[in-house]
């Protein structure tokens, strides 16, 4: 008898550690065939669909939605009617605590009339090893009268004080826990309160005009803490952790793109469609090769420049921002950059990014341009020594000479680290930006 193939949670780039099962595409029992997509992952970076490698049934699904496991976990099994399984205990992460304060059914655990503790119970070898299981708050201690009254009448039961033995909550703590709270005043429509069960909302915690409606307890599931997205939390992870340990510093140029958006318009009629972002990445590059320290990074003790610009583009996506990065761009033509970039976004967009196709920049664009903005800082990527903020592009009336005429003004804001970066070196650096992009000679030469 032969033995089922193993499916293990595949390690997408050097730094990720464990992934998270969105969707499975396959139920056990479907028939399987190579190259089809099993299941789709969600690691601290990106989604990833995850293609079969053998051909055969499903015949057990070890890691259900929505669970997170380490790396080269065994997931599921394919193979044959018949074939052996081996027994696997997994090891599954710790799901992040809830923010929700109004779960109801989680928190109801009846007890009876004796408790009894026991030991911990042997554990097997794991497959995988992962950080800890934290340690939850203390059991509800409730009993099965009082459990039922409390699911009927759809309310959250950690705020009642128990009076049975050991603190339990009893019958009559909960009946005068609703007498307290004005329970039987209430108006509440039978949809209102069958929705509430399902969806855990404590009734005394809606507000209502009146009378509770299906409206009022829309409204509370809409206004309930939702958990973030690992994408989002990794984000607000390393940004905070950035904002706060990393001091920044901030310059902003004003930079006339007049002359150069006319050169750009001129060139989508020839047919080379350059965007606005591929000219300003030319810039930066540029000026990057000639102001080292901005290329730089430190750990608040030593300072390392890094002899290759690898440029960070921000992208915007469903999920939160990712940031691919364009390799060795210092020896890239614009035609290069362009293709590099728009191949990056539409993979990003798409959900397609590999983890290592976000990591090792060493200095990253944010562009918001094309969203009707002003003027906006960034924060610095962790890993990099500065990031530069672009705004949208803006007709405006301006000084030339003695004159006062109309021009297209677009801003530019650099956020460097402090500590390698002074303001002298962050304005220059800035200017030089602008110099570039205002200089129609140089975009002439490189065309």
């Amino acid at each position: 008898m032969a033995q089922a193939q193993v499916i293990l949670m595949p390690k997408f780039g050097q730094m990720v550690e464990e992934s998270t099962i969105v969707s499975w595409r396959k139920k056990e029992g479907d028939s399987v065939a190579k190259g089809e997509i099993l299941f789709e992952i969600e690691t601290d970076k990106a989604n990833m669909e995850v293609e079969s490698f053998y051909d055969g049934k499903l015949l057990k699904v070890l890691v259900k939605e929505s669970q997170t496991v380490a790396v080269q976990t065994p997931v599921a099994f394919i193979g044959n009617p018949g074939d052996t399984i081996p027994e696997i205990k997994v090891q599954i992460a710790a799901a992040a605590p809830k923010t929700e304060s109004k779960a109801i059914a989680a928190k109801i655990t009846a007890v009876p009339s004796a408790v009894t503790a026991s030991g911990p119970a042997s554990v097997p070898q794991q497959v995988a090893s992962i950080a800890p299981v934290p340690v939850g708050p203390a059991r509800l201690l409730i009993s099965p009268r009082a459990a039922r009254l409390v699911k009927e009448k759809v309310i959250d039961p950690s705020p009642i004080r128990g009076t049975g033995p050991g603190g339990r909550i009893v019958e009559k703590d909960v009946a005068a826990y609703l007498a307290s709270r004005g329970y039987d005043k209430l108006r509440i429509t039978p949809a209102a309160l069958k929705m509430a069960a399902k969806e855990k909302i404590d009734i005394l915690a809606v507000k209502g005009s009146g009378q509770i409606a299906v409206a009022d307890i829309e409204c509370a599931v809409a206004e309930r803490p939702k958990p973030m997205s690992k994408m989002r939390q990794t984000i607000a992870q390393r940004l905070t952790h950035s904002f706060t340990s990393t001091p920044h510093i901030y310059v902003t140029v004003a930079v006339d793109m007049t002359d150069l958006m006319d050169l750009r318009a001129k060139l989508k009629k020839q047919g080379m469609a350059y965007t606005v972002t591929d000219f300003i990445m030319k810039a930066v590059i540029q000026s990057l090769v000639e102001f080292k320290d901005v290329n730089s990074t430190t750990d608040g003790k030593s300072a390392w420049w890094h002899s290759k610009v690898n440029l960070g583009l921000a992208v915007s996506v469903e999920n939160g921002l990712v940031v691919p990065v364009i390799r060795s761009a210092e020896g890239l033509t614009l035609q290069e950059l362009h293709d590099r970039a728009a191949d990056l976004a539409a993979k990003a967009r798409d959900g397609k990014l590999l983890p290592d196709d976000m990591t090792g920049g060493t200095f990253t664009i944010s562009n918001m341009g094309m969203m009707n903005v002003d003027n906006f800082s960034a924060i610095i990527n962790p890993g990099e020594g500065a990031i530069l903020a672009v705004a949208s592009t803006v007709r405006k009336p301006v000084v030339r000479g003695d004159a006062i005429v109309v021009r297209s003004i677009m801003k530019i804001t650099l956020s460097a680290d402090h500590r390698i970066v002074d303001g002298a070196i962050g304005a220059r650096f800035a200017n030089a930006i602008k110099s570039k992009l205002e200089d129609m000679e140089l975009w002439n030469n490189l065309i």
